[in-house]
C-alpha cells in the first residue's frame, strides 16, 4: 500500500515538501488521544539491547536528520524504532542551504541532500527535550542528541562551539554524537584529522558532564570517504580519550551526481568495510552505531555481523514506509531466537 502511495503520489512533490507533510503527519497522530499508546502497543520493540549503560528496547532506530530540531521523538518512537538520535543541532539557529537541497535516486532507493544542518539552534532544541522527559513516558524514551558546528563557527573556534551545544542539551540526552562528517558544512569534514578532533571531543566531554551533573556516552560520527590509515587513527584517538562510540557512517561524496551527501544503498558496501575496520581497530568495548544503506533486516544483521553493536537508518524509511523500523526490529528479533 505504502509502495503504490509512494510512486503515484509522494514522488510527484518536492522531497522536502514531502518530508515536512509525512512529519506533521506522525507529530498529529502522536496527540491524538489513545492512538499514540494504541501504535506502541502494537509496534513496539521487543529486543533489548544493553550498550552504553543504557537499555534500548530494540537495536534499530533512527538515524540523526529526520528530526532536525527535537520535536517528533513521540511519533517516530510509536512507529518502531527503538531510538531516535535527534539533529543535526548546532549553537546557534541556522537556515541551512538555499533549496533545492534534497533529491531523490529513485532507482537506487537513495537520497542525495545538501541541506546544511537547517534547525532551531541548541537552546531551540533544549525547549523542546525538556517539554519531552518533563513526563516520565518521555524520560522512558531512548533518544541521541547529534551536534555539529554552526556554519559562521571559525574552524579554529569549533570546540568552544560544539561545547556550547553540548552544554545546553546533555541534561536530556541518553547519548551525544559529535558530527564532524557532513559534506554539506564547509571544512566539516577536515575536523576529523586527530589534531582537530581531540580538542572538540574533550570540550564536548567537560561540557556535557558539567550540565549534566554525570558523564553523558560520547559518540563520534564519522565519514565513510576516510581512509583506511585515518579511520585506524581516529579509532586510536577515540580508546586513547575513553570516547563511548563511534556512529559509522555519514554520508558519502563519493558519487557524480552534484553536490552533496549520498546515503541509502550505495553506501552499504563500504559502511560494513569501515564497521568491521573499526571493530577489529577497537576492540571488544567501544559502542559501533552501523549506519548507511539499510533497507532490509538483511542488511541491518550484516552490520551487526560485522561487529556494530546497534544500527539505525533514516533513507529507508522515504521508500519503505512509516512502519519500516518496526519491520527491522521484529525481524533482527527473529534472527535472534533462530
Amino acid at each position: 500500500m505504502y509502495r503504490l502511495l509512494f510512486m503515484t503520489v509522494l514522488r510527484r512533490l518536492d522531497p522536502e515538501v514531502a518530508h515536512h507533510l509525512a512529519f506533521n503527519l506522525i507529530r498529529t497522530a502522536a496527540r491524538v488521544p489513545g492512538l499514540q499508546q494504541l501504535l506502541r502497543r502494537i509496534f513496539a520493540p521487543r529486543g533489548a539491547v544493553d550498550a552504553l549503560g543504557i537499555r534500548f528496547p530494540g537495536p534499530f532506530g533512527l538515524a540523526a536528520g529526520f528530526d532536525k530540531t527535537a520535536v517528533g521523538v513521540r511519533g517516530l518512537t510509536m512507529l518502531g524504532f527503538a531510538y531516535v538520535e535527534v539533529g543535526t543541532i548546532t549553537a546557534q539557529a541556522q537556515p541551512g542551504n538555499e533549496p533545492p537541497r534534497l533529491w531523490r535516486i529513485v532507482d537506487d532507493g537513495a537520497l542525495r541532500n545538501r541541506m546544511g544542518f537547517n534547525n532551531d539552534g541548541a537552546a531551540a532544541a533544549a525547549v523542546q527535550l525538556r517539554k519531552l522527559r518533563s513526563r516520565a513516558s518521555g524520560r522512558r524514551l531512548v533518544v541521541g542528541v547529534n551536534i555539529g558546528k554552526t556554519k559562521m563557527t571559525p574552524l579554529e573556534d569549533a570546540a568552544a562551539d560544539y561545547a556550547t551545544s553540548a552544554r545546553a542539551l546533555a541534561p536530556f540526552a541518553d547519548f551525544l554524537v559529535v558530527n564532524v562528517s557532513s559534506p554539506n558544512t564547509p571544512g566539516l569534514r577536515d575536523l576529523q584529522a586527530t589534531e582537530a578532533l581531540r580538542p572538540i571531543l574533550e570540550a564536548v566531554r567537560t561540557a556535557s558532564t558539567e550540565a549534566a551533573g554525570h558523564p553523558v556516552p560520547l559518540l563520534v560520527k564519522i565519514a565513510p570517504d576516510l581512509s583506511d590509515e585515518d579511520l585506524d587513527a581516529l579509532a586510536d584517538l577515540a580508546l586513547e580519550l575513553g570516547v563511548d562510540g563511534v556512529v559509522a557512517v555519514n554520508t558519502t561524496i563519493a558519487h557524480d551526481l552534484g553536490p552533496g551527501g549520498l546515503s541509502g544503498p550505495p553506501l552499504l558496501a563500504r559502511g560494513l568495510e569501515v564497521v568491521a575496520r573499526l571493530r577489529g581497530r577497537l576492540g571488544a568495548e567501544p559502542v559501533i552505531m552501523g549506519c548507511g544503506g539499510i533497507t532490509t533486516v538483511a542488511d541491518a544483521q550484516r552490520y551487526l555481523d560485522a561487529g556494530a553493536t546497534l544500527v539505525q537508518g533514516y533513507t529507508g524509511l522515504i521508500y519503505q514506509g512509516p512502519f519500516w523500523g518496526s519491520r527491522i526490529n521484529r525481524g533482527l528479533l527473529r534472527s535472534r531466537r533462530v
